[in-house]
């Protein structure tokens, strides 16, 4: 018997916009099947479903599990991505593998790093 990925779930104050704002960022679409303490968001291939789950306060502070995305263009995506709400949190890394740290507009970090680095 094994286990596989189901989805990556975030806490948030508000899930709705929170998985509006991911859909946007992945091409995914948006499933509120569950009302809007429950939100979905699908991949458009075979990715991993993201849920967003209300709860009544921020997770203080750093989150424990993030996301390691991939871009063909890493520099153009993080100034996307930054143009859409992202804030920098920090560029890291080596000469050979460098990724940049986000965080989205709820503070849950995450990593770009290039699609032939990753």
């Amino acid at each position: 018997m094994t286990i596989s990925l189901g989805m990556v779930t975030f806490d948030t104050t508000d899930a709705p916009a929170l998985a509006r704002w991911w859909a946007r960022q992945t091409g995914g679409t948006v499933d509120s099947a569950y009302g809007d303490g429950f939100v979905l968001v699908r991949a458009v291939d075979d990715g991993p479903v993201l849920g967003f789950q209300q709860v009544p306060d921020p997770t203080p502070g750093k989150n424990r599990v993030h996301l390691d995305l991939a871009a063909p263009d890493r520099e153009a995506e993080v100034e996307r991505l930054l143009a859409d709400g992202a804030t920098l949190v920090a560029r890291r890394g080596t000469d050979d593998f460098p990724w940049v740290v986000l965080a989205d507009p709820d503070g849950n970090q995450f990593c770009v790093a290039q699609a032939d680095d990753a």
